[in-house]
């Protein structure tokens, strides 16, 4: 297929498609331009992120590994038409997914990424994902915690990109969505060049496949924890003495907080609070396994002087009580025996600095 493009109605021009001299060069081009991908055609509000490119696997290396705001997993693989592997592209990719799920310890699948991620951009990969999707603290541990379902359960999706995808291929995705579990989708990415301009137009195919059954997948089935339930968690798993430690402690927060947020984590309930005084953004989260999550640097984005001299002075009095917060981490945990043991001090110490 050829472009046509004019000016004000004049100058007519005929582009020619241009190819794609290696498969590298396309995987570099989605590497840095993710929206390329055009998976809002799946969703409208989907959006992928590139984390990482030859990401290792023992089947070999995925040519991209992406991610969604649901916390869904991407397997992409890129191939040419012209190159005689296509036939088993598919196949290629499965065998990937699979080998992501079978050997992937979740701890060590989100330090190969955050390598990854500081590598390229020098910082974490939480900060990343927080500020790639525009999302607080609450929707990225939501995130994360649906990376790790998806992981475990081997919920992941495929996106095969070609230069030219064959009716062939297209038959066998259908195939594979309408008869499975598996969400496979073809890209064909048409590349034309004018002047200084390259020009993309991607075409997603499968997404026109209406499954009967249920997605397995993790990324939706979100819940938007309250006081009920938070509380309905933290008895499953604590003593009585342990329960009255985490309902004290959330007393003070609702009494003397500015904001509560409750989380939206699939598996797990959390609450952060937010002091005005404080900055703008969640001091801690508190989540029903009992860990407390403490930053003095996260409420720093966007803060006035007085706040983040508050909050610098806050960082120095939970040290002389034991509560030493690491200003390079992006929340330092305390367990719960860690916290607990200090737990009146510790409000005191933050109604000192809220007064």
């Amino acid at each position: 297929m050829a472009l046509i493009i004019s000016q004000k109605g004049k100058r007519t021009q005929k582009i020619d498609k241009s190819d794609f001299e290696k498969e590298g060069n396309l995987q570099s081009y989605i590497h840095e331009n993710p929206e390329s991908i055009p998976v809002y055609e799946i969703e409208e509000s989907k959006r992928l992120f590139v984390v990482a490119r030859e990401f290792k696997t023992e089947s070999g290396p995925i040519d991209a590994l992406a991610i969604d705001k649901d916390g869904d997993i991407y397997v992409v693989e890129t191939k040419l038409y012209k190159n005689p592997d296509k036939r088993t592209v598919v196949a290629q990719a499965l065998d990937y997914g699979a080998s992501l799920w079978r050997h992937s310890d979740y701890s060590e699948f989100i330090k190969l990424i955050n390598e990854e991620i500081n590598k390229r951009f020098k910082i974490s990969f939480e900060e990343k994902v927080r500020n790639f999707f525009d999302i607080d603290e609450e929707q990225t541990g939501a995130l994360l915690e649906a990376i790790r379902t998806n992981l475990q359960q081997g919920n992941i999706k495929f996106v095969i990109l070609m230069d030219d995808v064959s009716d062939r291929l297209k038959d066998l995705i259908v195939y594979i969505n309408q008869n499975s579990q598996f969400d496979i989708y073809a890209v064909q990415m048409e590349y034309y060049k004018f002047e200084s301009y390259e020009i993309m137009i991607p075409k997603l195919f499968g997404v026109e496949v209406k499954k009967s059954m249920t997605s397995n997948s993790a990324g939706s089935p979100r819940r938007k924890w309250d006081e009920q339930g938070f509380f309905e968690e933290v008895k499953k798993v604590f003593s009585k003495s342990d329960f009255e430690l985490i309902l004290k402690f959330y007393t003070f927060s609702k009494e003397s907080a500015d904001e509560i947020h409750w989380g939206t984590g699939v598996n797990q309930s959390s609450f952060s609070a937010g002091f005005n005084k404080l900055g703008n953004r969640p001091l801690f989260v508190l989540l029903s396994d009992g860990r407390m999550k403490i930053s003095t640097e996260y409420p720093k984005r966007g803060a006035t002087k007085e706040q983040i001299s508050n909050l610098d002075h806050l960082n120095l009095e939970l040290k002389k009580i034991g509560l030493e917060v690491n200003p390079k981490s992006e929340r330092t945990v305390f367990t719960l025996p860690e916290w607990s043991s200090k737990l009146d001090v510790m409000i005191k110490t933050i109604k000192k600095s809220i007064d």
